[in-house]
């Protein structure tokens, strides 16, 4: 038999009973970056003191603390439940974008749904809900997507009017069918809305994003972008391409010399061989992508006025505090079927609408399965279970919790399997340094929602 000893060993990181750290270079001149990657907790150190940081009380503090902050990140990627839907209300759309996720086919000649049809589908989805979340205050998010989901303008305005007390509304559209009726209609009922535009010019942004017979209606977006600049519940979305890659400065000038306040500056999904083809090489789309970000400290500083850029925001936040992040596809599992599913227009239920298309990640559909039997679904389980540990080299990742290695849907497409690492894997490495190099600098306010981190609680300092 061998004896039992008691065993008192001081922690020192990556030996005996320490943590195992990574310490990542920053852009930044005298700092660097210390991070736990299992836990996604971190530290920024003094070049000079990183020998310290790897011993003593720094690392006794996170040992003590190291359960606590593992439950926390494992309640993130496996604990949540459903709280939002992707709601394809058609499949059809009056554009035909050189990038489009979805199927030409679909988008010419799909299904539709009729007012009945889509208050029906409202109803199944806030019954199950109800069934998840018992408190009388939580309202799950819907957005109604696309395609274009304005050619369903009177079944989604149904559907509205008919759920505005129970869902929190949302919908993602090219803009080009909204009039003052229907705007007057979605600010009433406090819809979040989503507008896309890929230039700052009517040569830049109808390049990409035109109807079926090659017309741009950049003047048209644009008047709607001013109208609504000043509503709280407002966001656009630009998809960066090989097109507009090089002129994202200009496109953050734009944006701000026209008062919006939120954007999305979204690398082009190569889901589909469209936008395979418009991908910018990784590198440049790292350099164009932080100069755009620099850009609106620059004129965050001079004029008091934010421009967010939501997707970059999301990863700050993820490594301010791991549960303030407001998109999930930057963590494994992504947020698909775990977080949120998509709907198509015919019922059908997929992980996220990157899917709609693949009708090997169909689910089931919302008319014909419980919605329970959809989410424990082999096609749901490929994604619900796809996480960074199973996937060379992401598992030995540092920042492998504020990447996550997306997107599945992308991915598959690009590798025909879904354990492979993103094809952005370079830009997102730099977003993640270069969000560092922000807190180091005491930066991260002006990158960040005003109040990010209203549901957040620090757990443990270990910043020196």
């Amino acid at each position: 038999m061998i004896p039992k000893h008691e065993i008192s060993i001081k922690p020192w990181a990556n030996t005996g009973p320490g943590p195992n750290l990574a310490v990542v270079s920053i852009d930044h001149p005298s700092r660097l970056a210390v991070i736990e990657p299992e836990s996604a907790f971190w530290a920024l150190v003094d070049k000079s003191d990183l020998e310290k940081c790897l011993a003593g009380e720094f690392v006794a503090e996170l040992v003590a603390k190291q359960t606590e902050m593992g439950d926390e990140m494992h309640m993130l990627r496996f604990g949540l439940r459903p709280s939002a839907v992707y709601f394809n209300p058609t499949d059809r759309c009056n554009f035909n974008c050189s990038y489009c996720y979805l199927p030409e086919s679909m988008r010419r000649n799909g299904r539709q749904m009729s007012p009945d049809q889509l208050c029906r589908a409202l109803e199944i989805l806030s019954a199950f809900f109800k069934t998840i979340h018992t408190a009388d205050s939580f309202r799950p998010q819907l957005i109604f997507h696309g395609s274009e989901p304005m050619m369903a303008r009177e079944a989604i305005f149904a559907g509205i009017e008919a759920f505005d007390d129970y869902f929190d509304f949302g919908l993602q559209t090219n803009a080009t069918l909204l009039d003052d009726k229907s705007l007057g209609f979605l600010t009433e009922h406090q819809v979040a809305i989503g507008i896309s535009l890929d230039g700052p010019s009517a040569s830049q942004a109808d390049a990409t994003r035109h109807t079926w017979k090659g017309q741009g209606y950049f003047d048209r977006v644009v008047g709607i972008m001013d109208s609504l600049a000043s509503y709280g519940r407002f966001n656009v979305i630009t998809t960066v391409t090989t097109v507009n890659v090089e002129i994202l400065t200009e496109m953050i000038d734009f944006y701000h010399e026209h008062e919006v306040q939120v954007v999305m500056l979204n690398p082009v999904r190569c889901t589909r061989k469209g936008g395979r083809d418009l991908k910018p090489a990784d590198h440049v789309l790292s350099e164009n992508f932080i100069k755009a970000l620099d850009r609106t400290w620059k004129l965050y500083q001079e004029t008091g006025r934010k421009l967010v850029v939501s997707n970059f925001a999301n990863i700050l936040a993820a490594i301010l505090g791991p549960t303030s992040r407001r998109l999930m596809c930057d963590i494994s599992p992504c947020g698909g079927g775990r977080c949120f599913f998509a709907v198509a227009a015919n019922g059908d239920i997929f992980p996220c609408s990157e899917f709609i298309g693949m009708n090997e990640f169909k689910g089931g559909n919302l008319f014909e399965n419980r919605l329970e039997n959809v989410l424990k679904s082999t096609s749901f389980k490929s994604i619900t279970g796809r996480i960074v540990e199973n996937i060379v080299p992401c598992r030995s990742c540092a920042i492998k919790h504020f990447c996550g290695a997306p997107c599945p849907a992308e991915i598959n497409a690009v590798f025909g399997s879904l354990e492979a690492p993103a094809p952005y894997c370079e830009f997102y490495q730099r977003q993640v340094r270069y969000a560092f190099s922000l807190v180091a600098r005491d930066r991260q306010a002006g990158f960040l929602w005003d109040d990010w981190d209203q549901n957040t609680e620090q757990i443990l300092n270990l910043s020196r």
